[in-house]
């Protein structure tokens, strides 16, 4: 008889009101602080998953997970490339949506700008608890049928630093838990550090889609883009996310807890957090100084982070390339930042060899992609990737269509916000510092974004008051990023829209 190994897992249960017993495939529900038992208890009531996968942010549950998505087809292995995969999704989610993301306070002014009556806000949406409580309601419940509920717990931040903060999510979504694991630090050593600590931001995801269902799902990719909804709950802490899978939407750490909740923790408690890249730049006699760069999304902000320098002598590191998280030194009253990620999300269009070398070492091993086409030899392709790949290469796009590279010129392989998920950590110029928990000390600012014309291409401020005027008064081209169509010309105060 052949051996052959076979998967077997330790099953046990918890008790919930109203439902009864729910298998916890994976993990201790006892060994959870009781705080965050308390609330997956009343989610669990809530999204009525069929089973429970208590997250730990090991190797073997990547494997497990990576297996799964293969398997199911929501994922391909690149073949050319160590722990590659490629993933394409439905065509109708691809994008951050501007226009279903949401901010919930008592009051609507501590949210969005004063506009005069009648005229809609353009830098955010604000609703009412009552109102939201209404679309919650007419979504939320029996939203995971069906389909198991995963516990992720990730520090934003190095693990214990003073300046991190932790999180956990609850998703539906194995594509999600696996590229958390990549933009976060996911570990069961969360929950020591939490026991300690009295505050954890709440992030709740659901694609949107319980089974069974007759929806027809589209490249193994469920989604709901009809009621989809992103909500920030800044007061209490938490962020809801109904109906995407795309990372922006989904990836509750990034954009929803590095900036939006974030941001309002740090006006509590005296310190910034900002849409910021940080990186080094040493100059021939040795000085190294550190700057912070904020400009909107598919702006620069990788490119200008993972600089080659031309100039003879200098040297550029890489902290961070998308959030900065700031606060003022009691003691030397240094402004110091950390980069709260682990993992790059980057715009992948338009990076190639030339543009960003580092960017491409960065994602040839142990790296997600998104919505980019395929090379039939296994590895990936984009627009951008033309003078470094050979003529008459067979290209599988992102839509699943197949054609040869230069014979019609129309032909888009990937989505204009196709993405690139990979670990910081191998990124060929990474600082030795950008998991420093006490940050690395910021010396200047810069604030930019496209502006074909009309104004200047650089402007120094007079001073660090005339700075943040500039900075407030920001407009910036649209781009894919978000759901925009047309270059729309659009405010963006300090790229924080």
């Amino acid at each position: 008889m052949e051996d052959i190994p076979v998967q077997f897992a330790e099953v046990h249960y918890v008790s919930i009101q109203k439902i009864g017993n729910v298998p916890v495939i994976k993990g201790d529900f006892q060994s959870v602080p009781s705080k965050v038992q308390a609330w997956l208890a009343q989610m669990i009531q809530l999204c009525t998953p069929r089973a429970v996968y208590i997250c730990d942010g090991s190797e073997e549950e990547a494997e497990m997970v990576t297996n799964k998505l293969v398997e199911r087809g929501t994922l391909t292995q690149l073949t050319k490339y160590e722990n590659c995969y490629i993933c394409w999704t439905d065509p109708r989610d691809v994008a951050r949506v501007e226009s279903k993301t949401f901010i919930v306070t008592d009051e609507k002014y501590a949210s969005v700008p004063h506009s005069r009556e009648g005229v809609k806000c353009v830098l955010g949406q604000w609703m009412s608890p009552d109102d939201m409580k209404k679309e919650l309601d007419d979504r939320l419940p029996g939203c995971m049928g069906g389909r198991m509920l995963y516990v992720i717990p990730f520090s934003m931040g190095p693990i214990g630093s003073p300046l991190s903060k932790i999180g956990v999510q609850i998703t539906d979504s194995n594509y999600v838990l696996l590229s958390m694991r990549v933009m976060t630090r996911v570990s069961s050593e969360i929950w020591k550090h939490l026991r300690h600590d009295e505050e954890f931001v709440k992030c709740l995801h659901s694609v949107g889609l319980p089974r069974p269902h007759a929806q027809k799902v589209v490249n193994n990719w469920p989604c709901n883009p009809e009621k989809t909804l992103i909500v920030h709950f800044p007061d209490i802490r938490k962020v809801i996310s109904f109906g995407s899978g795309y990372g922006g939407n989904s990836l509750l750490g990034k954009k929803c807890f590095a900036l939006r909740i974030a941001g309002r923790i740090a006006k509590d408690e005296g310190w910034l957090a900002e849409h910021m890249l940080i990186m080094s730049i040493t100059n021939p006699k040795g000085e190294e100084k550190f700057i912070a760069a904020s400009f909107p999304s598919a702006c620069g902000k990788t490119n200008l982070a993972m600089l080659t320098p031309t100039i003879p002598g200098y040297t550029v590191r890489c902290v961070g390339d998308d959030i900065a998280w700031m606060r003022f030194d009691k003691e030397t009253g240094e402004l110091r930042a950390i980069n709260p990620e682990a993992g790059f999300f980057g715009v992948a269009p338009g990076t190639n060899m030339k543009t960003n070398p580092n960017a491409i070492l960065t994602c040839l091993k142990n790296s997600i992609f998104t919505n980019v086409g395929e090379t039939a030899d296994g590895g990936f392709y984009w627009e951008g990737l033309e003078d470094e790949t050979p003529a008459g290469t067979e290209i599988i796009s992102w839509t699943g269509e197949r054609y040869k590279l230069g014979e019609d010129k129309t032909k888009k392989s990937s989505h204009p916000n196709a993405r690139f998920c990979c670990p910081a950590r191998q990124c060929p110029i990474i600082h030795s510092k950008w998991e420093d928990p006490a940050g690395v000390p910021i010396s200047a600012i810069i604030f930019g974004g496209r502006r074909p014309e009309g104004v200047p291409l650089v402007i120094e401020a007079f001073d660090w008051k005339h700075g943040v005027f500039l900075a407030s008064q920001l407009k910036s081209e649209t781009t894919a990023a978000a759901e925009f169509t047309g270059k729309q010309i659009m405010h963006d105060p300090f790229a924080m829209r």
